[in-house]
C-alpha cells in the first residue's frame, strides 16, 4: 500500500506540475491537522513521513508553564490513525495542492512586467477580456484595448504585460495592447537586430490604432536602423502592422542633433528649417507652404506624435505665414493702454507719454496699412487722428 500510494503522489506531482516534496509537506500538514482534531491529542506534535517506505510517525512534546516544548520526544502514532488520516486529510491536500499549483503559477509570471504573451481571446464583455495563456488567464481591462479593435473569440492576440498580481485565487495577470512597450517587444521580435542590441528603439509615440512613431539608432555605422526595422520590400514592418491590425507606423533615424531629429519626426513631411528654442523648450518649425497640412496631420496627428517623439513642442509654421509675421514684427507699435474715454464713453489708446488718444477705428486703420510703406504705422496713428480732427 505504501508503494502504491507513493507512485500515486509521483504521478499527482507529475500531473499538476509541482514537486513532490510540496505534496509531502502538504500530506504532513494534513496528518498533524487530523492528529490534533483525536481527543487527547498532544498540542504540540508534529507527523514525519519516511519517502522510501512511506511510513508515517507523529511525535510530541510536552509544554512548559510558556508554552515552550521540555522533555524528549516521544512517539504518539494512533493504531488507527492511517484509517482517520484518509478521511480527514483529503480535503486538506486537495487545497494545498491547489495553493502550490497557484504559487507555481504565480512565480512563473512574477517578475515579466514588460515582457510580451500570445493568448486565445476567451470571453469579451464591456469591462475586460479574457486571454487563454496556457496554465492561467490574463485580463485585458477595456482601458488596455485599442478602440474599435474586436478580435473574434478563439483569436490568437499578443499583449504586453503591465502587471502581475498575486491574489487568493491565483495569479492575476493584466495585460494591455495600447502600451508604448507592445510596439518595442513585436520589432525584438520580428527584427534579429534588435534583439541582438545593435539597433536600438530610442523613443516611441503612439495614438493606439492610428499611427506610431518610433525612433531607432544603430550601434554599428555598417548597419541602418531604419532599413533593418522595414525588412526587405518592408516585410518585417509589415508583420508588427498585421499584427496591430493595420496601425500605420513611421520609423525615424534618431538624432543626437535637435534640429535633424525634429525633422525626420515629422516625416512623411518636407521640412524646410528649424529653430530650436533652448529656453522654452519648444522648436519652430517652417514648412512650405503644400507641406503645412501634411506636417500637422489629420488633426494634428502627425505633430503631435512629433512632438511625443522628440519630448520638445513643434510649433509648425508655413513660408507665407512666416513672411507675414516678420512684416508684422516690424512695425514699431506705441506704447500705452486701452482706456474708457470719460466723455464718449468709447474705448480709446492712451500714450504712455500723455499724448493724444487714438481711437479704436484710427488704430485699426493704421495697423491694417502697416504694411504699406507709404501708410502711417501704428506709432504714428496719435498724427493721423490729430489730422483728421
Amino acid at each position: 500500500m505504501n508503494s502504491d500510494m507513493m507512485e500515486a503522489l509521483q504521478a499527482l506531482a507529475a500531473e499538476r506540475g509541482i514537486t513532490v516534496d510540496a505534496l509531502f509537506s502538504a500530506l504532513a500538514d494534513a496528518l498533524e491537522s487530523a492528529y490534533k482534531r483525536l481527543p487527547g491529542a498532544h498540542e504540540y506534535a508534529w507527523v514525519t513521513i519516511d519517502p522510501e517506505t512511506m511510513v508515517f510517525r507523529v511525535f510530541a512534546q510536552d509544554l512548559d508553564e510558556q508554552g515552550e516544548p521540555v522533555g524528549e520526544e516521544i512517539d504518539v502514532t494512533p493504531n488507527n490513525f492511517g484509517r482517520i488520516a484518509a478521511q480527514t486529510a483529503r480535503q486538506v491536500i486537495s487545497q494545498r495542492i491547489r495553493e502550490a499549483e497557484r504559487e507555481l503559477k504565480y512565480e512563473e509570471y512574477a517578475g515579466r512586467e514588460g515582457d510580451i504573451v500570445t493568448g486565445m481571446i476567451q470571453q469579451t464583455d464591456a469591462r475586460y477580456t479574457l486571454l487563454d495563456l496556457g496554465r492561467v488567464e490574463a485580463l485585458l481591462p477595456q482601458a488596455e484595448q485599442v478602440p474599435y479593435e474586436r478580435p473574434d473569440s478563439n483569436t490568437r492576440v499578443k499583449a504586453y504585460i503591465v502587471e502581475v498580481r498575486n491574489t487568493a485565487k491565483g495569479p492575476q495577470i493584466v495585460v494591455s495592447r495600447t502600451h508604448p512597450g507592445l510596439i518595442k517587444r513585436l520589432f525584438e521580435l520580428e527584427v534579429p537586430e534588435i534583439a541582438d542590441g545593435v539597433v536600438e528603439i530610442k523613443a516611441c509615440a503612439r495614438e493606439p490604432g492610428h499611427r506610431t512613431k518610433i525612433a531607432v539608432y544603430s550601434n554599428d555605422n555598417n548597419v541602418d536602423p531604419v532599413g533593418a526595422c522595414v525588412g526587405a520590400r518592408g516585410a518585417r514592418v509589415r508583420q508588427v502592422v498585421n499584427e496591430l491590425r493595420g496601425e500605420k507606423i513611421d520609423i525615424v533615424p534618431y538624432s543626437e542633433d535637435l534640429a535633424e531629429y525634429v525633422l525626420k519626426a515629422l516625416a512623411p513631411a518636407k521640412v524646410k528649417e528649424v529653430r530650436p528654442n533652448e529656453e522654452s523648450g519648444d522648436c519652430e518649425v517652417v514648412v512650405p507652404d503644400y507641406q503645412l497640412s501634411l506636417a500637422i496631420g489629420k488633426e494634428g496627428q502627425n505633430a503631435r506624435l512629433a512632438s511625443r517623439l522628440t519630448g520638445w513642442g513643434i510649433n509648425i509654421k508655413s513660408e507665407t505665414q512666416l513672411a507675414e509675421e516678420d512684416t508684422y514684427g516690424e512695425v514699431e507699435w506705441a506704447e500705452g493702454e486701452w482706456v474708457i474715454h470719460p466723455e464718449t464713453g468709447e474705448q480709446v489708446w492712451q500714450p504712455a507719454d500723455g499724448g493724444e488718444t487714438v481711437s479704436a477705428e484710427a488704430w485699426a486703420e493704421a495697423a491694417a496699412a502697416a504694411s504699406d510703406t507709404d501708410s502711417p504705422t501704428p506709432t504714428e496713428a496719435t498724427e493721423v487722428e490729430a489730422t483728421e480732427n
